[in-house]
């Protein structure tokens, strides 16, 4: 028998550095007598090295770690009273990754939470590690305990280099400088990410297990998964967020406790297939599951839609044949092709394709379709002859008339626009909310065609921003709507559409609401005619394009809080939602989601946090200041938001791939 001497010394010099008792090597080991009396007789000590390099001190009462060493025990203000515990800084952590999946980490609990990710995600090669958080699981209402499902818990511990992230002994694969780390044929890393994974799992002759999309295998799955009902469930689920500037363990997070490893901030920065494999799977995953689970709203048409590339992708995902390998590559070679041409662009170099003529800027001139809604109104739409010009629209009652007063002038800065389009019903609205003083006005614009629609509302986005169509991303997102058009088009040629196979699931492929509303046959049928816009496309460009389309959708994100908003004017307070989104701040209907009012962050002043009452103040330029008091939520969730959207504004590309971490904790932090 043996028994380990656990027990501190009588007293502690409260005066020394605590490394003169916290760095100690050796710890005796008494071994007992045999028939020996009750408590034992001393036969021997031996001493046994253990590295604790990784232990320190914990204070639990005041949740800090005290890791400045340097410090004494009474400059930290420890009484003889305290209970100190001295414990591993690293401990295990099971996440859940954005395609469901769980994975075994280990991760230093006392470091900030935002170095704790970005040592993650360097562990599982995902470049900018600033877009990601942790978040804690949400909690199901409707279930009064909370269960962990067998079935759920598909565990993969990582061993070896992943179980002690950012340890500094690799150096990182995802550099720009390096080759390229995907594969042609399923968009999966090359064989150079075993140096990152050692001898686990994710290296036995597939390292591709974070890159490569894993079909949903039962509709029982998406039962079990919690599914917000309301925009007050959405705006619940945001309360998990867990502080980026405090330690996992100042926020109450045990060892081998679940927590959700998702992209917090949607503004995704350099998404560049060639290095981005499993970044870009890891985003198509978190976009699926939020189509699938109905946290963002779509119409029927682009739900087929994301089916149909669901379906390809998880076909392709699991083929091997020659031709699907030669035309992944000669997509491959189209991309390198245009970023190529992008980075001599930046560089002030001239492209492959003929740069315009950068003096004047575009203008759009053609016969739109009008209508201001009112309430009780009967009135339709009125055809009018528009022009935009810069970030204006001006509406005269014909073309002749259009060197006179316009009958209506419209400016779309900081204006939310919304896309309201039915490809079989042949409508393409575009829906303003224009900003006035006392809220916000209602236009909406009926254009005849797709291409009419996709240059107006390609228009109008760029200058809700206040950019022109002089702007070098006009042509692009131009290009981006009719791509997102076309693929929910409908083949009208129904011999080419192949029968319908035992492998299409749609019960795994669209939301709980189209199973309600149509048969499994009928969904299937719809799924396979669109899956033929899509059909030639290769892995990479499919996820690509499922995340271009997550992009499109007009509730895309938007992160909602339930606060409470000062109305000074009133004198009084109204509890509704405020969203936050990569540019602007929007105060909603919570029971609509309408946007009442907006706000962008280019002319934001300055924001201020009143901590004791938890009240978020914003001032602008030329604005009144926005003030609301959060609820429901700690209040530097809000602020961190905000800051870290800022902080991501400032990213370009001729920085290094160094994150600033100061810089982060300026603007989010708050008091630190």
């Amino acid at each position: 028998l043996s028994h380990t001497l656990s027990s501190p010394p009588s007293h502690f010099d409260f005066t020394a550095p605590m490394q003169t008792f916290s760095g100690a090597s050796f710890h005796p080991i008494y071994d007992l007598c045999p028939g020996g009396d009750i408590f034992g007789e001393l036969k021997s000590v031996q001493y046994v090295k253990k590295d604790w390099s990784d232990h320190a001190l914990w204070w639990e009462k005041k949740k800090t770690w005290l890791l400045k060493t340097h410090w004494t025990l009474d400059k930290y203000g420890i009484q003889a009273d305290a209970r100190l515990l001295f414990t591993p800084q690293h401990k295990l952590l099971r996440l859940q990754l954005p395609n469901m999946k769980h994975m075994k980490v280990k991760v230093n609990f006392s470091d900030r939470v935002f170095k704790a990710v970005s040592d993650i995600c360097k562990t599982f090669n995902i470049r900018h590690p600033e877009e990601l958080s942790l978040l804690r699981k949400p909690r199901d209402p409707k279930k009064k305990k909370k269960k962990l499902e067998e079935a759920e818990e598909d565990d993969l511990e990582l061993e070896g280099p992943l179980l002690t992230p950012g340890s500094g002994e690799f150096p990182g694969l995802y550099s720009k400088t390096m080759t390229p780390t995907y594969d042609s044929r399923d968009g999966s890393p090359l064989s150079p990410t075993s140096a990152w994974f050692g001898d686990s799992p994710l290296s036995e002759g597939n390292p591709s297990i974070l890159a490569v999309s894993q079909p949903i295998s039962s509709p029982d799955i998406l039962v079990k998964l919690y599914k917000p009902q309301s925009l007050l469930d959405k705006a619940k689920i945001n309360q998990g967020w867990l502080d980026s500037s405090r330690s996992l363990m100042e926020q109450d997070v045990k060892e081998n406790e679940v927590l959700l490893l998702r992209f917090k901030y949607h503004s995704f920065f350099d998404l560049n297939p060639k290095y981005d494999a499993i970044r870009v799977n890891q985003l198509y995953e978190q976009a699926k599951w939020a189509i699938l689970l109905e946290e963002i709203e779509c119409t029927e048409e682009e739900m087929m839609m994301f089916a149909a590339l669901q379906y390809h992708i998880n076909k392709l995902s699991i083929m091997s044949s020659d031709n699907h390998m030669n035309n992944s590559e000669k997509e491959v070679d189209e991309v390198d092709a245009a970023l190529s041409d992008l980075e001599i662009t930046l560089e002030g170099g001239k492209t492959s394709n003929t740069l315009g003529d950068i003096t004047s800027i575009p203008e759009l001139a053609d016969y739109v379709k009008v209508f201001k809604p009112k309430k009780l109104t009967l009135k339709g739409y009125k055809q009018y002859w528009c022009t935009f010009k810069d970030i204006t629209i001006s509406c005269y009652k014909s073309k002749e008339e259009a060197h006179g007063t316009p009958a209506h002038q419209m400016n779309l800065r900081g204006c939310e626009v919304t896309p309201d389009v039915n490809i079989s019903g042949q409508k393409f609205n575009i829906k303003l909310l224009i900003p006035v003083a006392d809220g916000m006005n209602e236009i909406w614009l009926r254009c005849d065609t797709e291409k009419q629609y996709a240059h107006w509302m390609a228009a109008c986005r760029l200058a809700s921003k206040g950019k022109t169509m002089a702007d070098s991303s006009y042509n692009l997102e131009v290009q981006n709507i009719l791509s997102f058009l076309k693929m929910q088009h409908m083949n009208p040629d129904p011999p080419s559409i192949e029968p319908i196979t035992t492998d299409i699931n749609p019960e795994c492929l669209v939301s709980p609401r189209y199973l309600k509303k149509y048969k499994n046959k009928q969904i299937s049928a719809r799924i396979l005619e669109a899956h033929q816009n899509v059909a030639q496309m290769s892995l990479i460009e499919a996820k690509m394009r499922f995340i271009q389309a997550w992009q499109s959708l007009p509730e895309f994100g938007i992160t909602h809080f339930l606060a409470k908003y000062v109305l000074r004017q009133k004198g009084g307070k109204r509890e509704e939602l405020i969203g936050i989104t990569y540019n602007r701040l929007i105060r909603m209907d919570a029971s609509t989601g309408d946007a009442i009012k907006t706000w962008r962050f280019s002319n934001m002043k300055q924001w201020n946090v009143n901590w004791e009452i938890k009240m978020v103040t914003v001032e602008f330029a030329d604005e009144p200041s926005l003030s609301f008091i959060c609820a429901e939520v700690d209040c530097k969730v809000v602020h961190e938001f905000i800051g870290g959207y800022i902080f991501l504004s400032t990213r370009a590309k001729d920085q290094n791939e160094s994150l600033d971490e100061e810089m982060f904790y300026k603007l989010t932090s708050g008091w630190v």
